[in-house]
């Protein structure tokens, strides 16, 4: 019966969701279904930062990279025009696997190219490795040079982004082909799949939140805690710290990755925007405000965050605002405002004086 508590929360997420869905049309703002669906893509990036600096204290300050790893490599994988090959006996095997799909582009030009799905799972398992080989040095860190190792590793992919031709430059990949699913559903960001996408969006939102709600509790989920409260105490105990400090990294990555491809598919294009450092910031930022180690809280502050950027409430101030959040939640309630807020605490910080 405890184990099941535990998803209440899941239930009632689902209730608000479709609570939402039925109330914007009432206000006559269906339009902002658009901003929802995005900013919840956006929230599987926080849900894995969530895990990686609330549950085994490692600061990152990467995750954008590994946002437009998973985004670009889907973007390119399915936009790559295979037709001069298209009788290769590669690309005529992977045609009748169905890992490579034929279609026709916005100016109705024959593309031969890699299928969505298999450039999911492409990207994700592209995502795997990079974190994986990045992850085995840079774990050895601690503290702030962990945080500046992974901002190198963000600098250093919006570089190859930006300076890369088949990566479209500054342009970024334009004509991205919608993500088909089962069941006839498709990631599509066109007015008529509208509320299919909405969906879309929370079902792998919500799956990404039972994930990482099914890992806090479980083994791994107490190692973390430990590796987060003392690493040299949960090492003394038998901890693998390394192992575990690796194994979340990558998931958090993973995660990240999955909301790069989901939302470049969603909006048909992806720009080099998204593997900027303030991007990193931001959900950094985010995860601030809805508590370091609060699943939940770090979710509604992602979504209300993102959502309220994205309607452009912020304008040309945007990385300017979500760098005053990071800091004045650092300054301010360093647990996030989803937790009872020490007074006494933030009385002390703005008066210079200690408190016991």
């Amino acid at each position: 019966m405890k184990s099941l508590r535990r998803y209440v929360p899941i239930l009632a997420a689902v209730g608000l969701v479709v609570a939402i869905h039925l109330a914007l049309p009432v206000f006559g703002a269906e339009y902002k279904m658009t901003q929802i669906t995005m900013a919840a893509y956006y929230s599987l990036v926080v849900i894995g930062l969530c895990l990686l600096m609330g549950y085994a204290g490692q600061a990152s300050l990467g995750h954008a990279g590994f946002f437009a790893i998973g985004g670009y490599t889907s973007a390119v994988l399915t936009t790559y025009n295979l037709m001069p090959w298209h009788d290769a006996p590669l690309v005529a095997a992977g045609r009748t696997l169905g890992l490579v799909v034929q279609y026709q582009d916005l100016y109705g030009r024959d593309v031969v190219a890699i299928s969505p799905v298999a450039a999911l799972v492409a990207a994700l398992l592209l995502t795997a490795v990079v974190a994986f080989l990045i992850g085995l040095p840079l774990l050895r860190l601690k503290g702030h040079y962990l945080a500046m190792a992974t901002l190198g590793f963000g600098l250093i992919v919006l570089c190859v982004v930006q300076a890369t031709p088949v990566l479209g430059g500054a342009d970024g990949v334009l004509n991205v082909p919608p993500l088909s699913l089962p069941l006839g559903l498709e990631v599509n960001g066109r007015a008529p799949f509208r509320v299919q996408n909405y969906y879309i969006a929370w079902a792998a939102v919500l799956g990404a939140m039972v994930l990482a709600i099914n890992l806090v509790g479980s083994r791994v989920g107490r190692a973390l805690r430990s590796i987060h409260q003392s690493e040299e105490a949960a090492r003394s105990l038998g901890v693998d710290t390394y192992r575990y400090k690796l194994y979340i990294f990558v998931t958090s990555a993973v995660l990240a990755a999955a909301g790069g491809v989901l939302l470049t598919h969603y909006k048909g294009s992806i720009a080099p925007s998204e593997s900027s450092v303030m991007k990193s910031v931001q959900y950094v930022a985010i995860v601030a405000v809805g508590g370091m180690d609060n699943l939940w809280g770090a979710l509604a502050a992602g979504v209300i965050l993102k959502f309220v950027s994205l309607l452009g409430l912020f304008g040309s101030y945007d990385d300017a605002v979500f760098g005053a959040i990071l800091v004045g939640m650092m300054i301010l309630a360093p647990q996030g405002l989803l937790r009872r807020p020490d007074w006494r605490a933030i009385a002390a910080t703005l008066t210079g004086k200690s408190h016991g």
